[in-house]
């Protein structure tokens, strides 16, 4: 037997039945802020736009928002302390199912808390009618037991 193939086999047996210990939940920090894309206010900027909320125009009753970042990834267990952030001058919400739904007034910083109970996949958005179905965003929750131990 080579060299190369005992040092294979000696890394492969270390790696082989150690089990893995999962770190501690943890308190994660993040700072979700309400992003104007499309908006009537534009239109004087961007002529075109004025077709497109028009009557009968593709944003008819609509405003492209989004919520930056649009993406975020925490591990089972985790409590997420949210400061959601809407500097523009339009009401906005933030929900995010089962458990959380806060209103986001024009012009203002809200602290919200949400614990991640169960891994999955799940939708945050903003509930006001003409932001849907643009304003939304992902919160993807590993499962605990794949937490890095600390």
């Amino acid at each position: 037997m080579s060299f190369a193939t005992l040092a294979s086999a000696a890394a492969l047996a270390g790696c082989a039945g150690s089990p893995r210990t999962a770190g501690a939940p943890a308190v994660r920090e993040f700072t979700v802020t309400a992003v104007p894309l499309l908006t009537r206010e534009l239109q004087r900027i961007y002529p075109f736009l004025t077709k497109d909320f028009a009557p009968g125009g593709v944003l008819e009753g609509k405003e492209v928002y989004a919520f930056e970042p649009s993406a975020i990834t925490v591990y089972e267990g985790d409590t997420i302390h949210f400061t959601l952030v809407n500097p523009e001058d339009d009401q906005h919400s933030f929900v995010l199912p089962p458990d959380l739904s806060v209103s986001l007034p024009p012009q203002s910083r809200v602290a919200a808390t949400y614990v991640a109970r169960s891994a999955g996949v799940y939708r945050y958005f903003c509930a006001i009618s003409s932001h849907l179905p643009f304003m939304y965003g992902t919160l993807l929750v590993l499962p605990g037991r794949d937490r890095p131990a600390r």
